[in-house]
């Protein structure tokens, strides 16, 4: 049982309400979007092809990519002989450490123990 408005009777004292608008559609950047999109189907373009300011970031972020490579490259270029043997022997440390840790883990568990007593 639906109960009918009041103001179908036809009375013209009473105000009739009007319907309200969605602030989203009344916007005007949504109204500029809906023509551009309207626009863009009318000549053809489908939706394929990219928006402009997503293309213009793409580009944006494939330039600061192939800049910061060419400035790890410049980099490596220009250490100093010195820069280049710490980075070996910190390799070679590297290396020595995970061998011994290795070597570590197939000791059997009383030696284990035993270093952790001497270490204390």
């Amino acid at each position: 049982i639906l109960t009918h408005p009041d103001y179908i009777d036809g009375n013209p004292d009473l105000i009739k309400p009007k319907k309200l608008l969605n602030p989203v559609k009344a916007s005007k950047s949504h109204q500029e979007l809906h023509r551009e999109l309207l626009m863009n189907h009318k000549r053809g373009l489908g939706m394929e092809s990219k928006p402009e300011l997503q293309r213009v970031l793409e580009h944006r972020r494939r330039n600061q990519l192939i800049r910061q490579k060419k400035e790890e490259e410049e980099a490596k270029k220009l250490q100093s002989p010195f820069e280049k043997e710490l980075l070996k022997r910190h390799q070679r440390l590297d290396q020595l450490e995970k061998e011994q840790e290795k070597q570590e883990d197939h000791a059997p568990e009383f030696i284990k123990v035993k270093e952790n007593l001497r270490r204390t």
